[in-house]
C-alpha cells in the first residue's frame, strides 16, 4: 500500500519507505537520550517520530497508518507451496 497526496500531480510514496523513516527517527531519538544531546534536539526528534504516523493517516486514512504500524506479515512467493500448517503437518505417502 501507498499513501497519496491530494494534489494534482500525486506521487505515491511506499509505506515500507516510510515505516524505513519512522524506525530511523525513533532510534535517532532515543540515540540522542542515551548520549546526552540537548533536549531540543531530543524533542525535535521525538516530535518527527510522531508526526510520521499522523501524516499517513491523514494522507491515506486510518487504514494506512494502522498498516504503517502493523505491519502484515505475508509469504515471500518462493517460500513453499501456499500450504496452511496444518496441511503442512499431514505426511503424504
Amino acid at each position: 500500500m501507498s499513501v497519496v497526496t491530494p494534489d494534482s500531480e500525486s506521487a505515491a510514496v511506499p509505506l515500507s519507505r516510510t515505516r524505513v523513516k519512522l524506525v530511523v527517527c525513533t532510534v535517532l531519538a532515543a540515540l540522542a537520550v542515551g548520549v546526552g544531546l540537548p533536549a531540543r534536539v531530543v524533542l525535535a526528534l521525538a516530535l518527527t517520530s510522531l508526526a510520521i504516523p499522523v501524516a499517513v493517516a491523514l494522507a491515506g486514512g486510518g487504514r494506512a497508518a494502522r498498516e504503517l504500524l502493523l505491519p502484515a506479515h505475508r509469504r515471500a512467493p518462493g517460500s513453499g507451496l501456499g500450504h496452511t500448517p496444518e496441511q503442512g503437518e499431514r505426511v503424504v505417502t
